[in-house]
């Protein structure tokens, strides 16, 4: 079917949700898709991050396929193999809590489910083990979901708008202002049960937040009997060359949100907290029909597997470094920022980057803009030099 057709039909039939772009995808391999018209595109965004460890990996393939077709689906009330030994395997990676602890998981399809997994088991902890506090701060300029929850905590009020009101129960204080978060704190006594970071922000633009800034939000938020909780939707699964971007930082974190890239562009989500934080949880206070179904398991085997065994870390780390230094050459780039392979760059005044994005999209290369002047770039983890050095000649030639 041709671009025009699936544009027809889509207008026609499906909610005018999505302002999508002028091209129809129907093949992928590696860094590499194909368009119905049968022209080919380098992928500088991977389904917004989820495409880890590249188009139609064949150990993830392979994985789905053997599975599907020897069960699908159950639902959760029933075991299923390979579900905990996944669970056992994020807590490795996640790695040692302050008294040796497992970290437990909740797996579910989605970051916004993830996040609001998060958030409920910090109120239910704190209404169980410290003083019963329900506020939850948050970072202006976060994103944490689209869910009417998730979009309280996420302090963009241009997104708030239209669905108010919103839930209450969120302070929301600027990324790196730490007087700021120790005003949030005094204004609100016994009342904070998290503080809940990105420790990139991704979709306002790639923006880190300082080790100054986290360790105090670590420092504040358990001296005053909250939790930190790390939304690592977008940061995790080695997306900036370690197993979670909160570990590149000396904090403690007691629940991380994890989604995109641990499916490998399959619908996955998970939120794992240290024992004695998940042990809040009952059976029937919370629940999901398709989270950690069969399907979903097995994906994420998957692609933890090829990560390890094709050294994909080390890649994110070199390339990541590559493609930063890389941008910055460009006349028009005046700043470039994030870690690993989660890159934001900044354009010159009277640069537009969605006339970017287009352009760039006509020379055979997918970004993405998250803003008026604003460039964000996630490739597959798989992402090479060489493909690096494609993305930036051909943007080079934009005028």
């Amino acid at each position: 079917m041709s671009y025009q057709q699936q544009f027809d039909l889509e207008n026609e039939y499906l909610m005018p949700t999505f302002a999508r772009k002028s091209v129809c995808l129907v093949e992928g391999r590696g860094m590499r898709l194909r368009d119905s018209e049968g022209a080919e595109y380098l992928d500088f965004l991977a389904g917004i991050g989820c495409v880890s460890i590249g188009h139609c990996h064949p150990a993830l393939v392979s994985a789905i396929q053997d599975q599907a077709a020897r069960l699908v689906h159950v639902g959760n009330y029933y075991y299923i193999e390979q579900r905990g030994q996944l669970a056992k395997r994020l807590s490795g990676l996640l790695g040692q809590t302050p008294d040796g602890q497992s970290w437990k998981t909740f797996f579910m399809n989605s970051g916004a489910e993830a996040n609001e997994c998060a958030m409920k088991l910090a109120r239910l902890w704190s209404k169980k083990h410290s003083h019963g506090g329900n506020v939850i701060i948050t970072l202006n300029g976060s994103f944490h979901g689209r869910t009417m929850e998730t979009l309280a905590a996420t302090a963009q009020p241009v997104k708030q708008e239209l669905f108010a009101p919103m839930p209450e129960g969120f302070v929301h204080v600027p990324i790196n202002d730490t007087d700021a978060l120790r005003a949030a704190f005094d204004a609100h006594p016994n009342q904070v049960c998290a503080v809940m970071v990105e420790v990139i922000q991704g979709e306002s633009g790639v923006h880190p937040c300082t080790a100054e800034f986290l360790e105090l939000a670590d420092e504040l938020v358990h001296a005053n009997g909250g939790l930190l909780i790390c939304d690592e939707v977008q940061t995790g699964v080695f997306r900036t060359g370690k197993p979670f971007a909160f570990q590149h930082f000396s904090v403690q974190v007691d629940i991380a949100a994890i989604a995109k890239g641990i499916g490998g562009g399959f619908p996955m989500g998970a939120c794992t907290a240290h024992a004695s934080v998940a042990d809040s949880f009952e059976p029937g206070t919370h629940g999901t029909t398709f989270g950690g179904s069969n399907l979903a398991i097995a994906a994420a085997g998957a692609v933890l597997d090829t990560i390890e065994s094709e050294g994909i870390a080390q890649n994110v780390q070199e390339v990541g470094a590559y493609l930063q230094q890389e941008l910055s050459k460009l006349p028009y780039v005046t700043e470039v920022r994030g870690r690993g392979l989660m890159v934001g760059a900044e354009l010159a005044e009277g640069m537009s980057a969605p006339d970017v994005v287009a352009a760039a999209q006509d020379l055979g290369l997918l970004i993405n803009a998250t803003g008026p002047t604003t460039l964000r770039f996630l490739p597959p983890l798989v992402c090479a030099k060489a493909d690096v050095d494609e993305l930036v000649n051909k943007l080079g030639t934009i005028q």
